[in-house]
């Protein structure tokens, strides 16, 4: 709990709270909306409380049969911001230019992935994660998205609006997700508490 639970009053611990609840929220929505399977690994080798870990945010997968190829599986890669105080910048586009620097980071982001299911001895998990790493021989549809989970007193439809993805690498197969609550920052504490106090 001390290595992992990010400082709630103490600078950046409350914004790495915020998004780190904002990822495991994507990666629910991915997961049980969207029937796509999303490793939960991401936080076994978090050293640092106080800094998010590296690498793409969320990563989920399709397989349509397995053990064969199937140019219909899929896997999506979400870039992931929240907004739980007033901020003057688009939080969407941070988003959007942050899911195009995973053009580069995605082939690290799976081997890492992969590493911890060996460690782990998850050895048919790995074989699904390393179905995605060679899609030149074995082709997939590969997707992006970048998610906003705002506080809704923050929330602004007219910033949201001009958030601009012409630019970004997957521009014809990018989502993008936008959500809002009242409280959010409270609600994040307070989960934080419980999950202490059940550690």
């Amino acid at each position: 709990m001390d290595n992992k639970f990010p400082d709630e009053r103490i600078k950046p611990g409350p914004s790495i709270r915020a998004g780190d609840f904002a990822e495991i929220l994507i990666a629910d929505f991915l997961e049980f909306i969207c029937n796509y399977w999303v490793p939960r690994l991401r936080y076994l080798d978090k050293t640092i409380k106080n800094e998010s870990p590296k690498g793409s945010d969320v990563i989920g997968f399709k397989i349509i049969q397995s053990e064969i190829y199937s140019t219909a599986d899929e896997m999506i890669i979400f870039e992931v911001k929240a907004a739980f105080a007033k901020s003057s910048r688009n939080i969407l586009q941070r988003a959007v230019h942050a899911s195009a620097k995973d053009e580069i980071r995605i082939s690290e982001s799976l081997n890492s992935l992969k590493q911890k299911l060996i460690i782990r001895k998850e050895l048919q998990q790995a074989k699904k994660v390393e179905r995605f790493q060679n899609i030149l021989d074995h082709p997939y549809q590969e997707k992006s998205g970048a998610a906003a989970v705002i506080e809704k007193l923050f929330f602004d439809k007219s910033s949201l609006s001009s958030t601009i993805t012409s630019k970004h690498y997957n521009k014809n197969c990018l989502s993008l997700i936008v959500v809002n609550g009242e409280n959010m920052m409270s609600l994040v504490h307070d989960l934080y508490r419980r999950a202490a106090y059940e550690a």
